[in-house]
């Protein structure tokens, strides 16, 4: 393996990557790219051994087109959603199969902006996604594109994979695209332009140095790439940019091939709490039990058995106030459920919530990874 400098992170470093391809990795005028697509697949299954692996695929309109004979040039709304529509059938199957090839179990999530977004649907994603890969597969997400307008959608990968990281926990973002990494300037325009290794903050200045999109199948370009890293790294999730025209892309960039890392100050755990914990607006309290406390402290859960009164008006994805027996707020928290079915079942065993609700319900009424406690 070739040296790698001592400022720049290491992938094997990492435990949860999110690899985002783009269309002109994916797809070329005769379909699918299986070669490529079989390299990508054994990369990933290079590295599958004690790490959670997700693929954000670009392709499917683009390959629609082509199973559809459709024209060249700008697409109608409907003719999108309709290419869309048909490639997606292609674009899964391709990568059903050729995961499958590799021992890897594809589970194919789309995503709009809303999903992203809006909280409730926000948790039943980042939920799907979670049991995906605790049940070992590898989710492979797109934008749903057959449903998603101009007003409702991403319109480029770059930022819906900045957005996935940034729910499941990633720590690290790749983004393989038909660039090898950040440039002082757009280097087709400007011969003299200088390649940049290791972002360590972006800057006005890093925005400034962003081009246009890199090809006719693409609809991002490295602005698009730059504001993707904005939004990671200020999630904890440190991200890099790799050209990904090569064979096994993944094992270049292990190798020490040229691409562009951006660094992030703080781990995606402790960008969450800090959020939680200061920058989210509570509608609610939940007081618990001293029982509860001290296994709060002890980095448990907060399950309904020791919640003691619940107040206030909130659904399920709404940030909480945690009140110790004497009133003092100890932390705060997303609860997972709505403030009527929380008083219903406070105080209760988790194996009663069915009962209770009718429904199988969580059984903790706040999930560690999404509580924050005050001194942490």
């Amino acid at each position: 393996m070739a040296p790698v400098s001592p400022t720049v992170p290491e992938v094997e470093t990492f435990r949860r990557i999110v690899v985002k391809i783009g269309s002109s990795l994916v797809v070329d005028g005769e379909g699918i790219r299986t070669a490529w697509l079989d390299a990508l697949a054994a990369d990933l299954a290079g590295l599958r051994d004690g790490r959670d692996l997700l693929v954000v695929s670009s392709g499917a309109i683009a390959l629609g087109r082509g199973v559809l004979s459709m024209r060249a040039g700008p697409l109608k709304l409907e003719e999108s959603q309709a290419a869309a529509a048909a490639g997606q059938v292609a674009l899964a199957g391709a990568w059903a199969e050729t995961l499958a090839r590799h021992g890897l179990t594809a589970g194919q999530v789309l995503l709009t902006l809303g999903d992203t977004e809006e909280r409730r649907r926000y948790l039943n994603a980042r939920s799907t996604i979670g049991t995906l890969l605790r049940l070992g597969a590898v989710p492979v997400i797109n934008e749903n594109d057959t449903v998603a307008t101009s007003e409702i959608r991403y319109g480029d990968n770059d930022r819906l994979a900045a957005r996935v990281a940034t729910m499941v926990g990633a720590d690290l973002l790749v983004l393989l695209s038909d660039v090898d990494g950040l440039y002082t300037a757009p280097p087709k325009a400007d011969p003299a332009a200088r390649h940049l290794p290791l972002v360590e903050r972006v800057t006005p200045a890093i925005e400034a140095m962003a081009g246009a999109a890199g090809s006719d199948l693409s609809r991002g370009g490295m602005l698009t790439k730059v504001e993707a890293a904005r939004i990671a790294t200020a999630a904890g999730t440190t991200m890099v940019i790799a050209s990904g025209h090569e064979l096994h892309p993944l094992r270049r960039i292990a190798e020490g091939a040229r691409c562009t890392w951006f660094t992030a100050d703080t781990s995606p755990t402790r960008a969450r709490k800090t959020w939680i914990s200061g920058h989210v607006e509570t509608r609610g309290a939940l007081t618990v039990d001293a029982g509860a406390v001290g296994a709060l402290r002890r980095g448990k859960s907060l399950l309904p058995a020791g919640v003691r009164d619940v107040s206030g008006r909130f659904e399920r994805g709404d940030a909480v106030a945690i009140l110790g027996p004497d009133g003092d707020e100890i932390g705060r928290g997303l609860v997972a459920y709505d403030a009527a079915d929380a008083t219903r079942i406070a105080g209760c065993n988790s194996r009663q919530i069915e009962t209770i609700l009718g429904f199988a319900g969580r059984a903790e009424m706040i999930h560690r990874d999404d509580m924050a406690l005050r001194g942490e």
